[in-house]
C-alpha cells in the first residue's frame, strides 16, 4: 500500500490478508508479554502501595487468629496534601489554564495579542468544552503522588466533536521498564476493557473488523499480582464481562519500502485478532528526499506522562508517596 492510500483508510485492515493480520496480531500480543515482564516486579509493587493507600486490610493470624489489623493513612494523607497544593497552582480559580507566552522580539505587540487570543481560546476549551478535564485532573494529581507516575491522554472525538482529554492509570498504559521516554518508546500499549456490546458499537460504525471473539476469557483478569481492592467477585462471564483490548502504538512496514510507519494497532488479547490498523501519522509528518523517498515519518503523540519523582535507577517509572512512605506505612500500621 502507498503512504497516500494509508491515509486516506479508517481501518487498514479491512484491506490486509487473513495471513498477514494474523503476524501482526501475534507480534502485538507478544510485545504487550515482553513488556509487562520487563516491569513485572515495579507492578507488584505498585499493588501494594495501592493497597496501603486505599487501607486494605487483610484478615491477620499473627500474633494471633483475629488480631487487630488497624492502616495507618500515611500515604493517603501525603497524597491529598499534595494535592491540596498542586491543584490550585494548576487550575486556578480564573479559568486561565493556558498561559501562552511570546518568543522573540514584538515591537509592535501583534504577537502578545495573538497570544492573549489562544491562551483565551484554549482555556474555554478545557475548562468548559472538555466536561472531563478538570475532574480528572484532579485524580491525577493524586494517582501521581502515591503511584509516581501518570498519563493523559488527549484526542478529538468524532463522536463528540471536540477535543477530550482522559486519565490512563500507568498499569494501563504498559511502556517496558527502561524505556526512556514515551517518544523515544518504540512501542507503548493501552490495555481496554470492552464488552460485546462497546465491540458492536464499533463494528457497525466501521471502526473495528467484524471478527468471532468467542466468549471472554475471565482468566486473563485475574492475577496474583492485583490487589486486593481490584479483586473480582465473580468468575461468571455474562454480557457486561469484558474483553482485553490491547492498543498498541508500534511501528510497521505496511508500504514494503523498508522504512517503518507509526501505526495504532487494536487487538484482543486472547485470540490474538486484529480489530483495527490505523496511521499515527499525517502528511505533515512524512519527510521525503529531492527523489521523492520517504526519509523520516513523525509519530502523533495522544499521551502526556506525569512523574511525581524521577527513578534514580533510570527507569521509565517514577517514584511516588507509595515508594517513598510505604515501608514507614507498613512499620507504623504493624
Amino acid at each position: 500500500m502507498k503512504i497516500s492510500d494509508i491515509l486516506q483508510e479508517t481501518n487498514i485492515a479491512e484491506k490486509m490478508s487473513k495471513e498477514k493480520l494474523e503476524e501482526i496480531g501475534s507480534l502485538v500480543v507478544e510485545g504487550y508479554d515482553n513488556d509487562e515482564q520487563s516491569r513485572e516486579s515495579w507492578v507488584r509493587d505498585q499493588d501494594t502501595y495501592m493497597d496501603l493507600a486505599l487501607q486494605v486490610a487483610s484478615k491477620k493470624t499473627f500474633p494471633w487468629e483475629g488480631a487487630s489489623n488497624v492502616k495507618y493513612p500515611l500515604i493517603a494523607t501525603a497524597a491529598m496534601q499534595f494535592n491540596a497544593r498542586a491543584y490550585p497552582t494548576l487550575v486556578p480559580s480564573d479559568g486561565k489554564v493556558v498561559q501562552c507566552r511570546v518568543v522573540g522580539n514584538d515591537p509592535d505587540g501583534q504577537k502578545a495579542a495573538r497570544a492573549k487570543r489562544i491562551s483565551t481560546h484554549m482555556s474555554y476549551q478545557i475548562m468548559e468544552e472538555m466536561e472531563e478535564w478538570e475532574d480528572d485532573m484532579d485524580r491525577l494529581l493524586l494517582i501521581t503522588a502515591i503511584l509516581g507516575t501518570c498519563f493523559k491522554k488527549t484526542y478529538y472525538s468524532d463522536k463528540l466533536e471536540r477535543n477530550c482529554s482522559k486519565v490512563v492509570l500507568p498499569k494501563d498504559l504498559v511502556v517496558n521498564y527502561w524505556s526512556k521516554t514515551l517518544e523515544d518508546s518504540e512501542r507503548l500499549t493501552e490495555v481496554f476493557r470492552m464488552n460485546k456490546r462497546q465491540i458492536k458499537e464499533r463494528v457497525l460504525q466501521k471502526t473495528y473488523l467484524d471478527v468471532d471473539l468467542g466468549e471472554p476469557n475471565q482468566t486473563v483478569w485475574d492475577s496474583n499480582a492485583m490487589p486486593k481492592s481490584q479483586k473480582l467477585v465473580s468468575n461468571s462471564v455474562d454480557s457486561t464481562t469484558p474483553y482485553k483490548i490491547l492498543e498498541q502504538h508500534c511501528y510497521l512496514d505496511l508500504d514494503e519500502d523498508e522504512l517503518a510507519e507509526p501505526y495504532v494497532v487494536t487487538v484482543e488479547y486472547s485470540t490474538k485478532k486484529v480489530l483495527r490498523i490505523a496511521p499515527r501519522f499525517d502528511e505533515n509528518g512524512v519527510t521525503v528526499d529531492d527523489s521523492g523517498n520517504i526519509t523520516k515519518i513523525e509519530p502523533d503523540t495522544y499521551y502526556t506522562k506525569y512523574e511525581f519523582v524521577p527513578s534514580p535507577d533510570g527507569a521509565f517509572y517514577g517514584l511516588g508517596f507509595g515508594k517513598l512512605l510505604g515501608p514507614i506505612n507498613e512499620s507504623i500500621d504493624t
